[in-house]
Protein backbone atom coordinates (compact mmCIF):
# COMPACT_ATOMS: atom_id res chain seq x y z
CA UNK A 1 0.00 0.00 0.00
CA UNK A 2 3.05 2.67 0.83
CA UNK A 3 4.66 1.98 -2.09
CA UNK A 4 2.45 4.10 -4.58
CA UNK A 5 3.18 7.65 -5.64
CA UNK A 6 1.25 10.32 -7.35
CA UNK A 7 3.70 12.62 -9.37
CA UNK A 8 2.66 15.42 -11.43
CA UNK A 9 4.98 17.81 -13.28
CA UNK A 10 4.08 21.22 -13.83
CA UNK A 11 5.10 24.21 -16.50
CA UNK A 12 7.30 25.64 -14.24
CA UNK A 13 11.25 25.53 -15.11
CA UNK A 14 12.53 22.55 -13.06
CA UNK A 15 11.65 19.61 -14.80
CA UNK A 16 14.69 17.78 -13.96
CA UNK A 17 13.55 17.42 -10.25
CA UNK A 18 10.16 15.47 -11.88
CA UNK A 19 12.27 13.78 -14.07
CA UNK A 20 15.26 12.46 -11.41
CA UNK A 21 12.00 11.84 -9.16
CA UNK A 22 11.26 9.23 -11.45
CA UNK A 23 14.50 8.21 -12.06
CA UNK A 24 15.09 7.15 -8.22
CA UNK A 25 11.24 6.43 -7.00
CA UNK A 26 10.93 3.71 -10.22
CA UNK A 27 14.47 2.29 -8.92
CA UNK A 28 12.89 1.88 -6.01
CA UNK A 29 10.39 -0.25 -6.98
CA UNK A 30 7.41 1.92 -6.54
CA UNK A 31 4.31 2.19 -8.24
CA UNK A 32 4.30 6.06 -9.71
CA UNK A 33 1.00 7.33 -11.05
CA UNK A 34 2.32 10.20 -13.31
CA UNK A 35 0.76 13.13 -14.68
CA UNK A 36 1.95 15.88 -16.59
CA UNK A 37 0.52 19.47 -17.54
CA UNK A 38 0.37 20.60 -20.94
CA UNK A 39 3.01 23.28 -20.05
CA UNK A 40 4.72 20.72 -18.34
CA UNK A 41 5.54 18.56 -21.67
CA UNK A 42 6.71 21.96 -23.00
CA UNK A 43 9.23 22.27 -20.60
CA UNK A 44 10.62 18.69 -20.41
CA UNK A 45 11.56 19.01 -24.09
CA UNK A 46 12.54 22.78 -23.60
CA UNK A 47 15.00 21.65 -20.54
CA UNK A 48 15.75 17.93 -21.30
CA UNK A 49 14.77 17.54 -24.30
CA UNK A 50 12.36 15.02 -23.44
CA UNK A 51 9.15 13.56 -25.12
CA UNK A 52 5.94 11.53 -23.79
CA UNK A 53 7.74 8.61 -25.97
CA UNK A 54 11.28 8.95 -24.49
CA UNK A 55 9.41 8.83 -20.86
CA UNK A 56 7.36 5.92 -21.97
CA UNK A 57 10.65 4.22 -22.96
CA UNK A 58 12.90 4.78 -20.11
CA UNK A 59 10.04 4.25 -17.13
CA UNK A 60 7.49 1.39 -18.79
CA UNK A 61 6.18 0.06 -15.70
CA UNK A 62 5.18 4.20 -14.70
CA UNK A 63 1.16 4.63 -14.71
CA UNK A 64 0.94 7.75 -17.28
CA UNK A 65 -2.15 9.59 -16.72
CA UNK A 66 -3.40 12.41 -19.10
CA UNK A 67 -4.24 15.74 -16.96
CA UNK A 68 -7.74 15.72 -18.19
CA UNK A 69 -8.79 12.54 -16.88
CA UNK A 70 -10.65 13.01 -14.35
CA UNK A 71 -11.92 9.58 -14.17
CA UNK A 72 -8.63 8.47 -13.23
CA UNK A 73 -9.03 6.80 -9.99
CA UNK A 74 -6.51 8.77 -7.89
CA UNK A 75 -9.36 11.97 -8.58
CA UNK A 76 -10.93 9.70 -5.71
CA UNK A 77 -10.56 9.76 -1.87
CA UNK A 78 -11.44 6.34 -1.46
CA UNK A 79 -8.58 5.05 -3.94
CA UNK A 80 -5.47 7.91 -2.80
CA UNK A 81 -5.88 7.36 0.49
CA UNK A 82 -3.74 4.30 -0.40
CA UNK A 83 -1.23 6.11 -1.29
CA UNK A 84 2.51 7.52 0.62
CA UNK A 85 1.23 10.83 -0.99
CA UNK A 86 1.45 13.64 -4.24
CA UNK A 87 4.10 15.25 -5.06
CA UNK A 88 4.39 18.30 -7.56
CA UNK A 89 8.02 18.88 -8.91
CA UNK A 90 8.13 21.19 -10.14
CA UNK A 91 5.03 23.25 -8.76
CA UNK A 92 4.13 26.39 -10.67
CA UNK A 93 2.79 29.40 -9.43
CA UNK A 94 -0.39 28.92 -11.58
CA UNK A 95 -0.87 25.43 -10.53
CA UNK A 96 -0.16 26.66 -6.70
CA UNK A 97 -3.12 29.47 -6.87
CA UNK A 98 -5.01 26.62 -8.03
CA UNK A 99 -4.44 24.69 -5.52
CA UNK A 100 -4.61 27.30 -2.49
CA UNK A 101 -8.04 28.30 -4.07
CA UNK A 102 -9.49 25.03 -4.55
CA UNK A 103 -10.10 25.15 -8.24
CA UNK A 104 -10.16 22.47 -10.30
CA UNK A 105 -8.74 22.61 -14.28
CA UNK A 106 -7.47 19.86 -14.82
CA UNK A 107 -6.34 16.42 -12.63
CA UNK A 108 -3.60 17.88 -11.10
CA UNK A 109 -5.12 20.47 -9.29
CA UNK A 110 -8.02 17.75 -8.44
CA UNK A 111 -5.11 15.32 -7.13
CA UNK A 112 -4.18 18.10 -4.78
CA UNK A 113 -7.21 18.78 -3.94
CA UNK A 114 -8.21 15.14 -2.68
CA UNK A 115 -4.81 15.39 -1.24
CA UNK A 116 -5.54 17.33 1.45
CA UNK A 117 -9.13 17.01 2.31
CA UNK A 118 -7.99 13.24 2.51
CA UNK A 119 -4.71 14.21 4.89
CA UNK A 120 -2.46 12.30 2.21
CA UNK A 121 1.05 14.12 2.14
CA UNK A 122 1.23 16.76 -0.42
CA UNK A 123 4.11 18.12 -1.36
CA UNK A 124 4.32 20.93 -3.69
CA UNK A 125 8.48 21.68 -4.49
CA UNK A 126 7.50 25.25 -5.93
CA UNK A 127 10.33 27.02 -8.11
CA UNK A 128 10.16 30.65 -8.78
CA UNK A 129 12.37 33.26 -7.51
CA UNK A 130 11.47 35.86 -6.54
CA UNK A 131 8.46 35.06 -4.77
CA UNK A 132 5.62 37.63 -4.81
CA UNK A 133 3.24 38.62 -2.01
CA UNK A 134 0.32 36.37 -3.84
CA UNK A 135 2.82 33.45 -4.25
CA UNK A 136 3.86 33.72 -0.10
CA UNK A 137 -0.02 34.01 0.24
CA UNK A 138 -0.65 31.20 -1.90
CA UNK A 139 1.95 29.28 -0.03
CA UNK A 140 0.75 30.02 3.36
CA UNK A 141 -2.90 28.99 2.62
CA UNK A 142 -1.51 25.59 0.69
CA UNK A 143 0.72 25.10 4.23
CA UNK A 144 -2.67 25.78 6.41
CA UNK A 145 -4.84 23.59 4.81
CA UNK A 146 -2.05 20.79 4.93
CA UNK A 147 0.49 20.62 2.41
CA UNK A 148 3.97 20.57 2.97
CA UNK A 149 6.26 23.43 0.24
CA UNK A 150 9.48 22.89 -0.55
CA UNK A 151 10.89 25.54 -2.19
CA UNK A 152 13.76 24.30 -4.81
CA UNK A 153 16.41 25.50 -2.66
CA UNK A 154 20.26 23.30 -3.03
CA UNK A 155 21.96 23.21 0.49
CA UNK A 156 25.91 23.44 0.01
CA UNK A 157 26.87 22.13 3.35
CA UNK A 158 27.56 18.45 1.67
CA UNK A 159 30.24 20.75 -0.74
CA UNK A 160 28.31 20.00 -4.03
CA UNK A 161 30.65 19.13 -7.13
CA UNK A 162 28.22 18.86 -9.69
CA UNK A 163 24.77 19.99 -10.72
CA UNK A 164 23.18 16.71 -10.07
CA UNK A 165 24.08 16.70 -6.83
CA UNK A 166 22.37 19.90 -6.52
CA UNK A 167 19.45 18.32 -8.16
CA UNK A 168 20.09 15.43 -5.56
CA UNK A 169 20.19 17.54 -2.85
CA UNK A 170 16.30 18.86 -3.69
CA UNK A 171 15.12 15.52 -4.82
CA UNK A 172 16.96 14.27 -1.56
CA UNK A 173 14.52 16.61 0.76
CA UNK A 174 11.61 15.31 -0.97
CA UNK A 175 12.00 11.91 -0.48
CA UNK A 176 13.06 12.73 3.66
CA UNK A 177 9.65 14.46 3.53
CA UNK A 178 7.84 11.63 2.44
CA UNK A 179 9.77 9.51 4.97
CA UNK A 180 11.71 7.35 1.90
CA UNK A 181 15.32 6.27 2.81
CA UNK A 182 17.85 7.32 0.49
CA UNK A 183 21.30 7.98 -0.23
CA UNK A 184 21.33 11.31 -2.26
CA UNK A 185 23.22 13.28 0.11
CA UNK A 186 25.56 13.49 2.57
CA UNK A 187 23.41 14.86 5.49
CA UNK A 188 24.87 17.44 8.42
CA UNK A 189 27.88 16.33 9.55
CA UNK A 190 27.77 12.77 8.33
Amino acid sequence: MWDKLVLCITGASGAVYGYRLLQVLTAMGFELDLVVSSSGWVVLKQELGLTKADLLKEFPTVHLVHEKDITSPIASGSRLVKYRGVVIAPCSMSTLAHIAQGTNQNLIHRVAEVALKERVPLLLLVREAPYSQVHLENMLKVARAGALVLPASPGFYHKPQSLQELVDFVVGKVLDSLRVEHQLYRRWKE
